[in-house]
């Protein structure tokens, strides 16, 4: 009894704004009291409209009150204080502004601890304990307060939307499932949030990997700027030397050779720089994607995850090879050889031989322009293997998607699927889900007639370059972003059936196409 009236005066004497007990305390016309410093601060956010209300009874006032200290009031609290009354303890704290308030408590509300995704209402520590206790509540999902949860509610039915329409891409209720979402393809909530949460982490695993990528590349970048200068002055200092035992005939061209090896110098030491730079910006743009995916993985709440997964921008394909090359070659080195050569040669040095040392100078060049040399045995090839699996968005309708849609078979009618924009209508050909970039390689297990393996980018019509030799039951294919692309029919030996040398500019996609022959399959291979 002593303990609730206790609890009792410290409501009383306790500030509404603070959840304290009173400071200065000022009462205001109302009746109402408050801390001098709260009620302030809490006009001052009023001033730009010159309207100030009670923070409790909503009384208005204006102009805006005077406020005198309580005197009376602020005796009677430093008395209480004295006999041991303090605040509130932070658990039994009321809902202010900016928290989620229990939707059970009557009069004056605490702070909600949890929010329920099936009662679509959220609870303090006391209203909650039902749901800890009862095993009516054992299959409910408590999240951390919200304020959304009746975007949990269908707009136009007034139920708990539980389902996701993948055709839509949008949260249903089950009146919608079999009204304006009928013969749509259409999962539980919970089931999309799983498959999601499953494409986060295979996301964050790409950036992840093509951070460490970026990571090696930006050192070895910096070794070559060092390794640049370091013959570059080792280059200026020989060269020197050799000119200075020459005659004055050859003080003109020493100076004329040092300014080149400087000018080339400048020059690759800002191309790697700049490529630098690029692959800096472009790791801290992962970096920002990848703490965007980590907290959106953190949503519990089915439908918020998804609305806001919905917004989630593409990731943009990587602006560079997935490895930086340089070339193994001793940099400015040629520019002393080529000067030693030509020491006793003063005469042609002015006419014929001057070409070779412009011609040393300008071969520094410190990236790879040429493509890394193809692997020739399919162990080789099975370093670069990439997972295949096929777009079912792509199928056309008489293509029918097994093995986890790592197997397509042609069927000869039609199969119901849902309308996309990206399904193919007038050829029976599929593309994969996966994006294809780098260097990659993957095989295709062929069974029964008329079945072409092939690579495109993503927005055709039709695939316009198959590859079929009509004898391989399993076809390798090696693509090389920078280089080509090469089609081998695979035994014991690797045997080239086609290659395209060119650069892509655009992610690839891997598919096939099927000609008409009941029961044809091809079967994108597990390698790993």
């Amino acid at each position: 009894m002593a303990q609730q009236r206790n609890e009792l005066q410290r409501k009383r004497f306790c500030c509404s704004i603070c959840l304290d007990l009173l400071n200065d305390p000022g009462t205001l016309l109302c009746g109402h009291s408050y801390c001098m410093n709260c009620i302030k601060s809490h006009w001052d956010k009023e001033d730009e409209r010159r309207i100030y209300s009670c923070p409790q009874c909503r009384k208005i006032f204006t102009p805006r009150p005077e406020l005198m200290k309580s005197t009376m009031l602020a005796d009677l609290v430093e008395e209480l204080k004295k006999t041991g009354l303090h605040a509130a303890p932070a658990d039994h704290c009321y809902a202010g502004a900016e928290d989620v308030a229990c939707d059970f408590c009557t009069g004056r509300k605490h702070k909600a601890l949890k929010s329920c995704l099936v009662c679509l209402a959220s609870y303090c520590e006391e209203h909650l304990q039902p749901h800890h206790q009862s095993p009516a509540f054992k299959k409910h999902k408590l999240v951390e307060p919200s304020k959304n949860l009746q975007e949990n509610i269908c707009p136009r039915h007034d139920e708990v939307m539980k389902m996701f329409c993948r055709t839509d891409q949008q949260c249903i209720c089950n009146l919608c499932s079999v009204d304006e979402h009928k013969d749509h393809d259409m999962v539980s909530a919970a089931a999309e949030w799983t498959q999601k949460q499953r494409e986060l982490d295979l996301s964050r695993e790409e950036i992840q990997q093509r951070v460490q990528d970026i990571d090696r590349d930006v050192k070895v970048l910096q070794q070559e700027v060092e390794a640049l200068t370091l013959s570059a002055d080792k280059a200026v200092k020989d060269t020197e030397k050799t000119f200075t035992e020459m005659m004055l005939l050859l003080q003109k061209r020493s100076s004329d050779v040092k300014q080149q090896i400087r000018s080339q110098q400048e020059t690759e030491v800002s191309r790697v720089k700049d490529l630098q730079e690029k692959l800096q910006q472009e790791l801290t743009e992962l970096n920002k994607r990848e703490a965007e995916l980590k907290q959106l993985s953190l949503t519990h709440d089915h439908n918020q995850f998804l609305l806001n997964y919905r917004s989630l921008s593409a990731l943009s394909p990587s602006t560079h090879s997935s490895t930086v090359d340089v070339r193994p070659l001793r940099h400015f080195e040629d520019v002393t050889v080529a000067v030693a050569e030509v020491k006793g040669q003063i005469q042609d040095v002015l006419t014929k031989t001057w070409t070779n040392i412009s011609l040393a100078v300008t071969r520094g060049d410190v990236l790879l322009t040429d493509p890394e040399p193809e692997p020739k045995t399919r162990a080789e090839f099975l370093r670069y293997s990439q997972e295949i699996t096929l777009d079912p968005n792509t199928a056309h309708t008489q293509l029918l998607l097994s093995e986890g849609n790592r197997k397509v078979t042609f069927m000869g009618n039609d199969h119901p699927y849902p309308r996309h924009t990206d399904r193919f209508t007038d050829v029976c050909q599929v593309l994969s889900k996966e994006s294809l970039h780098g260097r990659c390689y993957w095989e295709v297990e062929r069974r029964g007639g008329g079945v072409s393996v092939a690579v495109t980018y993503k927005n055709i019509s039709s695939i316009n370059t198959e590859v079929s030799d009509g004898l391989s039951s399993r076809v390798g294919v090696y693509l090389d972003h920078r280089a080509g692309l090469s089609f081998y029919s695979v035994s014991d030996t690797m045997t080239l059936l086609h290659r395209v040398q060119t650069t892509f500019t655009q992610p690839l996609y891997a598919g096939v196409r099927l000609f008409y022959d009941y029961g044809s399959t091809a079967e994108f291979c597990k390698l790993k």
